[in-house]
Formats: C-alpha cells, sequence, structure tokens
C-alpha cells in the first residue's frame, strides 16, 4: 500500500445531514482576521497630514478688503471669483486651503463671511486670496 491506493478512487463523501457549503462561505475561512477592528482606520488617520494656517500680513488683509470692496460694487455683475480659503479640519488640529470659484451671493461684513450662490459660506478672515477676471483690471 503505497500513495493512498486503497482511497485514491472512492467517490467523494457528501452529507447528509448538512447542506454543501457554497463557495462564497468557503472562500470566507480563509479571509484575513482583523484582530484590532479599526486599526487601519486609526493607523490612516493618523498618517493623513493636514496644513497649518497661514498668517498674513496687513497689506494683504488690504489688498483682500479691496478686492472684496470691489466685488461688492459690482456684485450685479454677477462675476465669477475664486476664493482660496483655510477649512479647519474636524479630527485633527489643522485643515487645509480650499480652492473654490462661484458666484457671490451676500458679503456680510457685520458677521464677516461670504455667501456663495452654491449656498457655500467662507469666514472672511480664513481667506487668503480672491481672484477673478473682474479684478485683473483694478489697482491695489
Amino acid at each position: 500500500m503505497k500513495n493512498y491506493d486503497d482511497i485514491i478512487n472512492l467517490p467523494h463523501h457528501v452529507s447528509k445531514k448538512h447542506p454543501q457549503m457554497s463557495i462564497m462561505s468557503r472562500s470566507a475561512q480563509f479571509a484575513p482576521f482583523a484582530a484590532l477592528t479599526g486599526y487601519d482606520e486609526a493607523v490612516k488617520e493618523t498618517a493623513r497630514l493636514t496644513d497649518k494656517r497661514l498668517e498674513i500680513d496687513d497689506g494683504l488683509k488690504n489688498i483682500l478688503n479691496n478686492k472684496l470692496q470691489y466685488i461688492l460694487e459690482n456684485k450685479a455683475l454677477q462675476p465669477e471669483i475664486t476664493f482660496t480659503y483655510f477649512v479647519y479640519d474636524s479630527k485633527k488640529s489643522g485643515g487645509k486651503y480650499i480652492e473654490k470659484t462661484a458666484v457671490v451671493k451676500k458679503v456680510d461684513l457685520n458677521e464677516k463671511y461670504i455667501m456663495l450662490k452654491d449656498k457655500t459660506k467662507i469666514s472672511i478672515d480664513e481667506i487668503i486670496n480672491i481672484t477673478g477676471d473682474i479684478l485683473e483690471n483694478i489697482s491695489y
């Protein structure tokens, strides 16, 4: 008796009590086991980088204020304006800079925010750049 000669040609056993397992269920037995649930997400979150908020000087603040004033004066033209502004991260310190192009719906100087037509609300204090075709020919 060599090499299992006595059993090699026997038919495959099929249980009469237990139904046959599906291919998906059988393959699930060999799936990797995650001993620490949420560990991968925690590592990814820790590795995710955030930017630091830049402090702008008075000269840039004056330029941005002049641009906002010009936008207010020409709001009826509904020009598309691109704002670059800082958004704080909700999970860790820092955040990221976002560039958004849209038509300005409202500027509230008392509450210090800009409302765009798409309902995006931008804090004036977080803006670091304002560009648009309408702003190209003005002097600051």
